[in-house]
């Protein structure tokens, strides 16, 4: 009869482990990190247009309603978080990916035909689902082929091209906004639909989630493939083929079983003052930058340098957090974001504004590498999406509160920054308290999935 599904499922991350990185992964990352890309794009794209709709000329569009517009956005991604993590365990990540990149690409364009503010919500937040749903997709979608001695490096650079799409909306916002219109923008939106085409000629389904399903032929398959881009020999099969009956997707609850309690807790710390703060300061700074520059011009150049800054710190955590770890980066890189957004707050002059502001950007970003290299880790397969779905769900209610708390507090641009970073310091107190070191180990120990009551590993 062959060995039980849990032992086939083991020998295909064993196989997964041992095959080096190649151009197979290189060419992975580069699908999924367009798609990354084009949704941070997205996201941050809408600060520079309601500052433009703010115009007298334009809209006239009150800060209030910008902000709310960002918040209704954000529902969306909160609503797709939560429910493409669980999708993603039942139908499959790569659907899943194509599906949320098409929805936020299509809605983004039909939001260049809005003619009031009303509809431009209501496409945002459906627009805001698909964004919501890719991320953490994308991110347990990667982490389930790299080998884990450089899982790490791979998400974080992954995440790094959230740095490529910041630049480019302040790139849009520089330029095309003040010359081509806002509608413009929203077009150059909706250009991620192209990528499905991509996606589903050279993108494969995840063997683990394959084999997780019960599905080995097709596991198999795919797995030979990552093999056959090393040049190393498929063994024979050591099991019958066909398919398998497929164990039951974790229930939501048992993120919070004793097994992944403390886990889950720490995560959702995390996300939430990440979120809070990431949403709280740039989706912002267009807007406030402009109203203290006295210049929207200046506001939107100064925007420019700071987020190139972020380039960096992703690279710089690619290279630390297989060196030293998620736990310490992770921390020290949250410290110090707070640190620099707090001086931020007390800039007195163009040039410490600039300085202070690229040093949040540098650190803020790279902990989010860290932050989405750490996350898929916790998890089994059959609740990875789920369980990270359900994390970034908690980081959109801080991300959803952020634009309502900068409104409350934005007569006194300090409060702003000394809130957020208060928050940067609660998230990496509850790194270094809770947090549990996976530096190296592959995602079936990382995620203990052989722990009491499940047979995911085999035992000796």
């Amino acid at each position: 009869m062959g060995p039980p599904l849990t032992s086939v499922k083991a020998l295909f991350s064993e196989r997964l482990e041992s095959v080096p990185v190649t151009r197979f992964h290189y060419r992975l990352l580069a699908v999924l990190g367009l798609g990354w890309m084009f949704d941070s794009m997205d996201i941050l794209m809408i600060g520079y247009v309601l500052a433009w709709l703010g115009r007298p000329d334009v809209w006239g569009l009150s800060q209030d309603l910008a902000l709310v517009t960002i918040s209704v956005g954000l529902v969306g991604l909160l609503v797709g978080a939560l429910a493409s993590g669980y999708i993603a365990d039942v139908w499959g990540r790569k659907r899943v990916f194509q599906f949320t990149l098409l929805v936020y690409s299509v809605f983004t364009a039909l939001s260049a035909l809005s003619p009031n503010i009303l509809v431009l919500m209501a496409l945002r937040f459906i627009a805001g689902i698909g964004m919501g749903g890719e991320l953490p997709v994308v991110s347990a979608m990667l982490s389930e082929f790299v080998p884990g001695k450089v899982r790490g490096r791979f998400v974080v650079l992954l995440e790094s091209f959230w740095a490529y799409g910041a630049v480019a909306a302040a790139l849009v916002g520089y330029f095309v906004i003040p010359n081509l219109g806002w509608q413009a923008a929203m077009l150059i939106g909706g250009l991620p639909a192209l990528l499905v085409f991509l996606i589903r000629r050279t993108l494969p389904e995840s063997p683990r989630y394959l084999a997780m399903k019960g599905l080995r032929d097709e596991a198999e398959m795919v797995v030979r493939k990552v093999e056959a881009s090393a040049g190393i020999p498929s063994p024979a099969l050591p099991y019958r083929t066909g398919s398998a009956p497929s164990p039951p997707s974790l229930p939501f609850r048992d993120l919070l079983s004793r097994i992944y309690r403390r886990r889950t807790l720490t995560l959702w710390i995390l996300w939430f003052c990440i979120t809070f703060t990431y949403y709280g300061i740039f989706t912002w700074l267009p807007t406030a930058l402009s109203v203290e520059l006295r210049s929207i011009t200046k506001g939107f150049e100064y925007v420019l340098i700071i987020t190139l800054a972020q380039v960096p710190g992703y690279l710089s955590a690619a290279y630390l957090v297989e060196k030293l770890g998620r736990r310490p980066v992770l921390s020290l890189y949250l410290v110090l974001s707070g640190a620099f957004a707090y001086l931020f707050g007390t800039s007195t002059s163009d040039l410490t504004l600039m300085a202070t502001g690229s040093m949040m950007s540098f650190f803020n970003l790279g902990a989010w590498g860290v932050l989405y290299t750490y996350t898929p880790e916790q998890y089994p397969t059959r609740a990875r999406g789920t369980g990270s779905g359900a994390a970034s769900a908690v980081g959109r209610v801080g991300g959803i509160l952020a634009p309502l708390a900068v409104r409350a507090l934005s007569a006194n641009f300090y409060s702003v920054f000394l809130l957020n970073a208060s928050l940067l310091a609660l998230a990496a107190f509850a790194m270094l308290a809770l947090g549990e070191e996976t530096k190296g180990q592959t995602l079936e120990r990382a995620a203990k999935e052989a722990g009491p009551g499940q047979t995911d590993l085999p035992t000796k």
